[in-house]
């Protein structure tokens, strides 16, 4: 794990033995699991510490506020959701390196939630719940619904789908933050009268760049303003066959 060690310490977040033992444990059940399950094309070791575990641990720069300790240093209890983590990127690794987070893990396929749960077990993780079940769904249950100061998101739809599948879990003053890849300026300008319908406000477009990538990645920071109006997220499916224009 020393290119993960090298390229954290480059984004200022300094990992412990352990926490490099954590992400050796992740590697290896990830890998594991991917010969039966498909939880990701990318299976090279290198590859993964860059592409999976930095890539993840980048959203911590969209995390706090301008003048004030990063929250993952302060021992901060935000509550998170990772919204269709998939193989657990990015909430677990923020994880490893926020013991104090709690969270949880949002995905709708069966056999990744069987994955989640054997990892978070492997991983002895304080503080994590797996919950298989589609953002529509769990957006609109009250044990979920405006719960959360936290949302994240990963590759999981254009800006428009993806803050109605996130937005109604954050509680007003809590955040989305988005990954997305190339300049996403343009996409986000198109979602805007979307967002500010979900109760929400587009914070900043902050470029980062993780070791290892040539070209910089972006997060797209969220800000919840008001309440998300009870007719969403509307039902299974809709937010991405007719995004909010």
């Amino acid at each position: 794990m020393q290119r993960l060690a090298d390229g954290a310490r480059t984004l200022g977040i300094p990992l412990s033995d352990d926490q490099l033992s954590a992400f050796q444990i992740y590697y290896e059940t990830l890998i594991a699991w991917n010969a039966r399950v498909n939880l990701t094309r990318i299976t090279d070791y290198q590859a993964v510490q860059v592409k999976h575990f930095l890539d993840s641990l980048s959203c911590l720069a969209g995390i706090g506020r301008a003048g004030s300790p990063p929250p993952w240093q302060t021992g901060t209890k935000l509550q998170a959701i990772d919204v269709g983590t998939g193989a657990g990127f990015p909430g677990l690794p923020l994880k490893i390196v926020w013991p104090a987070l709690r969270l949880t893990l949002l995905e709708a396929t069966g056999k990744k939630v069987e994955f989640l749960r054997t990892l978070v077990a492997r991983l002895e993780l304080a503080g994590v719940t797996v919950v298989k079940a589609r953002a529509e769904e769990a957006g609109r249950d009250p044990a979920h619904r405006e719960r959360y100061d936290l949302a994240l998101a990963r590759a999981l739809a254009g800006m428009a789908t993806l803050a109605e599948l996130t937005l109604p879990f954050v509680r007003v003053g809590g955040s989305v933050i988005a990954q997305k890849g190339e300049d996403p300026s343009a996409e986000v300008a198109a979602a805007q009268k979307a967002i500010e319908t979900l109760g929400g406000r587009v914070r900043q477009v902050l470029p980062v760049m993780v070791p290892g990538l040539d070209a910089a990645r972006h997060l797209v920071v969220l800000e919840k303003v008001s309440p998300t109006p009870p007719r969403y997220p509307r039902r299974p499916g809709m937010p991405a066959k007719r995004p909010l224009t």
